[in-house]
């Protein structure tokens, strides 16, 4: 490639060691992989993976296309780890004012209000991992705005027992100002198919990496999504991972989350090859599955992407380290303007595979981006490592659920978007509630 394409391949992927890892020691662990061509597998993917880590690391030691050139020598030098280091230290020690922040966010509160029974579901559909909607982003901007009314409806929720019980509870709403609603940026042109030109994806492998936060907290659903870690028993999912918007699908009254774990007991991290040990599934089955009346069509929202989203409790803890919530900020407010998730993609079985991509337009509920992705993938927990100011600590959030390749019907031609449901301040006061049991812990986005 010539100057500038190379220049332009570098600003693409400069982000991804500040977006990945939380200290020096895990970057130089992450840049150390990709010189191991054992644990790579052979795989082609794996050495564009890599190559695209070392370019990165040239870019947390030089901030102009320029300099970039004359640091290539430092690729072969044995001082570059310690280089390395020093710089990721200088620059975490560095002014937070510099750095993306979280924003304060004033969060209502979401009451359940009454519960009753509901009939029993026929669980008759295979899940659908690709979602089809009649309405895009302009037309979703241009559908009118919901009143406290119809926010109640969209936000009172199901809830389906393991056993098959169904319950349905309606809420109350308060301190939310429907203003908010007039505050989203207009965004930018919308993205469109799964695979933007050349595919950037990168599978994980090693002990070293699935086993450790944040790539431990991605699980897989026994529908075929992907889900991510929020509490100590709970995993945030895309509702139609288990509701078609009709009725649950089949698999979700026996809805089981797994765990990537090595096939052997006493694995170290490679085998007496060099290659790295083979992973399984350990599966753990749901107790309880929460997902908002907005999705299901006829009763409440006839768009229903707005609230993709559902909350999975578990039948034990499973004892890995999670992810926050977080309220999504808008695209602009982003690092880099990027967002960031890693899920089970079904084109490469068995592997988790992360992504990282630019966000582009956005509504209030739903945002669009050029994130490669797969069927399976969608259940996903978008996320973004920004500073708290006020805690003084850089913090890893979920602020969306990928909701997955979505085909719109557009007066008889289909077009294709990837899209996620943002978390808002409702979104984040309800699932908040559901994992905690209370409002007052809920009141920080």
């Amino acid at each position: 490639m010539d100057g500038t394409q190379q220049t332009r391949s570098l600003q693409r992927d400069r982000r991804l060691f500040h977006l990945t890892t939380d200290s020096p020691t895990n970057a130089l662990r992450l840049m150390s992989a990709s010189s191991s061509s054992g644990a790579c597998d052979g795989g082609e993917h794996w050495r564009t993976a890599h190559y695209s880590t070392y370019r990165n690391s040239l870019y947390l030691l030089s901030d102009t296309p320029a300099r970039i050139y004359r640091l290539s020598a430092l690729m072969a030098s044995p001082l570059l780890p310690a280089l390395l280091t020093l710089t990721l230290l200088l620059r975490s020690g560095s002014g937070s004012s510099q750095w993306p922040q979280w924003p304060v966010q004033r969060v209502p509160v979401v009451w359940p209000q009454q519960t009753e029974e509901r009939p029993a579901p026929h669980f008759l559909q295979p899940a659908q991992l690709e979602v089809t909607s009649s309405c895009g982003p302009e037309c979703h901007k241009r559908a009118p705005l919901p009143n406290y009314w119809d926010l109640r409806r969209f936000l009172s929720y199901e809830t389906l027992h393991s056993g098959g019980r169904l319950t349905e509870t309606a809420v109350a709403i308060y301190g939310f100002d429907t203003n908010a609603f007039h505050e989203t940026p207009a965004g930018r042109s919308r993205s469109k198919r799964q695979i933007f030109g050349h595919d950037g994806r990168f599978s994980i492998v090693g002990q070293d990496f699935l086993l450790n936060y944040p790539f431990s907290a991605a699980v897989k659903l026994s529908t075929g999504c992907s889900g991510t870690l929020v509490g100590e028993r709970h995993v945030l999912t895309a509702a139609h991972c288990v509701h078609d918007g009709k009725n649950y699908v089949k698999g979700a009254q026996r809805l089981r989350v797994g765990f990537l774990k090595p096939q052997q007991k006493d694995a170290t991290a490679n085998g007496t090859d060099g290659r790295p040990h083979k992973m399984k599934f350990q599966w753990i089955r749901a107790k309880r599955t929460h997902i908002p009346k907005g999705w299901i069509k006829g009763t409440a929202n006839d768009i229903g992407m707005d609230y993709d989203y559902a909350l999975l409790e578990l039948k034990k803890a499973h004892k890995r380290r999670h992810m926050q919530l977080g309220v999504s900020p808008s695209a602009k407010r982003l690092p880099g303007k990027r967002v960031q998730f890693s899920g089970f993609d079904d084109d490469r079985p068995g592997q988790l595979v992360y992504r990282f991509c630019e966000a582009g337009d956005e509504t209030y509920d739903l945002l669009y981006q050029r994130c490669d992705a797969q069927p399976g993938a969608s259940g996903s927990g978008v996320y973004v490592r920004m500073w708290n100011r006020r805690r003084g600590r850089w913090e890893r959030k979920v602020i969306g659920i990928f909701s997955g390749h979505q085909w719109v019907d557009l007066s008889g031609t289909p077009h294709e978007f990837n899209v996620a449901v943002r978390i808002t301040p409702l979104k984040y006061a309800q699932i908040c509630y559901w994992i905690k049991g209370n409002y007052v812990d809920c009141r920080d986005g």
